[in-house]
């Protein structure tokens, strides 16, 4: 084998069996199954309220209970009923119902314990408004139909969807995250381990064998396989998880992103790992490591915070800028803001940087 190569699989073989890594890779996908698997739960989620209902409400009571699934889809509502006032209240502050619709002056009230039913009082909302709206058409010898032609208003977009977007945005900063997290702890990591060879003097030995120049090689391409392995398992256990959201009708379209998403982490990140090599290389003991990491680290940061703040012609302009490029063309792709002449031209600036 090369010199490099050799170095190469050492590296790979002591970042697999690191109990660091492994712990935190598992932590990591933990998490990423618990919001993903938490957004599901949330979109199948059903509230079921219970209403009291008294003789007097008892017809609107029972529109709300037939009609408030077809409003809100996770709106279950049952009718209880009670015998009058009193019973309502006392139902409501023993717990037997969630609430009491009734009416009050010249509308109706939906009146709680202690908490605002949010998603109740909504569709409780439009029920009673439809039901009021009807009953007077019929008073004043119409129809609601009649009375609402052309007055619903509906909100579309010329490209895409309001879901679609969402997508991009969130997808755009789990891709930051995901290349901010992986350059810092892959980063430092190298340029320790740079240092920690010269300081107990097993470089000279090494550099005896093997050019210098094929270490720091195996270490970069080897710290970039074990960070691009690392990425694929992220991005899988995502988009997998994604798929039982109400989002993963979407997860087809996030493919092309997602490859582009891997070659510009991939460019990114041997950019970032060549230098932070240097950044070890400089350093002759371990107290010196902080002083020539600060650069590199305080630039990651930036590129962080830079992809979620620039905005207009700014963000436009550093998407092309190497190493910004690694971070903010992916996120622009990802958003359909960038077509695919603008991402071969920022791969390539990237490459040659």
């Amino acid at each position: 084998m090369s010199p490099w190569a050799i170095v190469t699989r050492r590296e790979v073989l002591v970042r697999l069996t690191d109990k660091a890594f492994i712990i935190g890779t598992l932590i990591f996908m933990a998490l990423l199954l618990g919001v993903t698997g938490w957004a599901a739960y949330q979109d199948s989620g059903v509230d079921h309220y219970k209403v009291a209902s008294t003789p007097a409400d008892r017809a609107m009571v029972a529109s709300l209970e037939t009609n408030a699934p077809e409003v809100d889809g996770s709106v279950r509502v049952s009718a209880v009923a009670v015998a009058d006032a009193g019973a309502a209240r006392a139902a409501l502050a023993d717990g037997r119902v969630d609430a009491w619709l009734h009416r009050r002056g010249d509308g109706w009230e939906l009146l709680t314990q202690s908490e605002t039913k949010t998603s109740l009082f909504d569709a409780t909302q439009q029920v009673v408004r439809g039901a009021v709206v009807a009953a007077n058409a019929r008073a004043a010898g119409t129809t609601a139909e009649a009375i609402q032609r052309g007055a619903p208003v509906t909100s579309r977009l010329v490209e895409g969807n309001v879901d679609r977007e969402n997508l991009g945005r969130a997808a755009g900063l789990i891709f930051a995250f995901v290349f901010y997290l992986s350059s810092l702890m892959f980063g430092v990591q190298l340029a320790g381990s740079v240092v920690e060879e010269k300081q107990n003097r097993i470089v000279e030995i090494i550099a005896s064998a093997i050019p210098v120049r094929h270490l720091l090689a195996g270490k970069i391409i080897g710290n970039t396989l074990v960070a691009m392995l690392q990425v694929v398992v992220y991005i899988a256990v995502g988009l997998v998880g994604l798929s039982f959201t109400s989002y993963g009708t979407y997860v087809p379209e996030l493919t092309g992103p997602v490859v582009w998403f891997f070659a510009f982490f991939l460019a990114g990140f041997v950019a970032l790992a060549s230098l932070w090599a240097v950044a070890g290389a400089l350093a002759s003991r371990m107290e010196d490591l902080q002083a020539t990491t600060t650069p590199l680290t305080l630039m990651v940061m930036v590129m962080f915070f830079g992809s979620l703040l620039f905005q207009g012609t700014a963000r436009v302009i550093a998407s092309f800028a190497p190493p910004f490029s690694a971070v903010l063309m992916p996120i622009r792709i990802v958003e359909q803001d960038a077509s695919a002449w603008e991402a071969l031209i920022a791969l390539t600036l990237l490459l040659a940087f």
